[in-house]
């Protein structure tokens, strides 16, 4: 054990019916022990929700992944001092939320120690989970995971509400996006190979997005589609044939509709260019 770090953790618990008392766990908590404490600790939420709707079909999932940054401001300066997470739990989320005692462990480092505890304690099948993730759900992962590595995740907008720069009553949702100077970058995840149609409803909506960012933010909008990679172009199984066909013609109705294309093996340049552009 020698060299290993002395650690605490704390699991977050969802709680719909602290009657029941039934809960499931979302997170963890992680900070080094002892003399170390005064570490930044790691906090980390959930990324699949299946769990939480299988005790609470009517789960607020918008709220619970937001809660994430609202926690890890709570924890930011003071020393690292839980009390003002232990606050806004109590405050605010009382009836839906608990943080469990601490409890001991040692690790290599808090990274490896964080991934050690989410895969014991909140996420025991997540290698399962993640071989069936497909489509629109597994380029999302993919682009929250990027934008997680480079520390700009809790600083960008998220869901972005489409109505606010074209009608009330649109229903589009963009993925995230983030402002340098005098332009908005948004991004969003759409999936060539499983939801083709998406891309016409982007295309579609770019023009009005472009001008309603330019109307209430003045300023310039860019829009980039992230989708996956062109699989087996020239292959010989059934199917793929269609599957190019479709694949180009999203990508060159985006294209036409001003909306910058990129896969998700380009996802660890954005990052980068998100965390210098935040100055992170």
């Amino acid at each position: 054990m020698t060299g290993r770090l002395p650690c605490e953790f704390f699991l977050v618990r969802y709680v719909p019916d602290p009657v029941k008392n039934e809960f499931v766990n979302i997170g963890v908590l992680l900070r080094p022990a002892g003399a170390a404490g005064a570490a930044a600790p790691e906090l980390r939420l959930t990324r699949d929700w299946s769990r939480v709707r299988c005790i609470d079909p009517d789960a607020d999932i918008e709220m619970l992944e937001a809660l994430e940054s609202e926690m890890r401001r709570r924890l930011a300066g003071q020393d690292y001092d839980l009390k003002p997470l232990m606050t806004v739990i109590e405050d605010s989320f009382s009836h839906l939320l608990q943080l469990t005692g601490p409890r001991g462990c040692l690790v290599e480092n808090l990274a490896a120690g964080m991934e050690e505890t989410m895969r014991l304690y909140v996420e025991p099948r997540r290698e399962k989970r993640r071989a069936a993730l497909t489509g629109r759900t597994a380029l999302l992962r993919t682009m929250r995971t990027r934008f997680e590595q480079a520390r700009v995740w809790d600083l960008m907008r998220r869901r972005i509400a489409a109505s606010a720069y074209t009608q009330p009553g649109d229903p589009l949702r963009l993925d995230c996006g983030y402002r340098p100077n005098g332009l908005i970058r948004i991004f969003h995840a759409v999936s060539l190979d499983t939801d083709a149609e998406l891309a016409k409803v982007l295309a579609f909506s770019a023009p009005a997005l472009r001008a309603g960012v330019q109307r209430v933010e003045s300023a310039e909008l860019e829009l980039t589609a992230i989708v996956e990679p062109l699989r087996n172009p020239e292959g010989d199984v059934p199917g793929d044939a269609d599957r190019s066909a479709r694949y180009r013609f999203g990508v060159e109705t985006m294209e036409a509709g001003q909306i910058r294309v990129l896969t998700a093996s380009d996802l660890d340049r954005v990052a980068e260019t998100a965390r210098k552009e935040l100055r992170v």
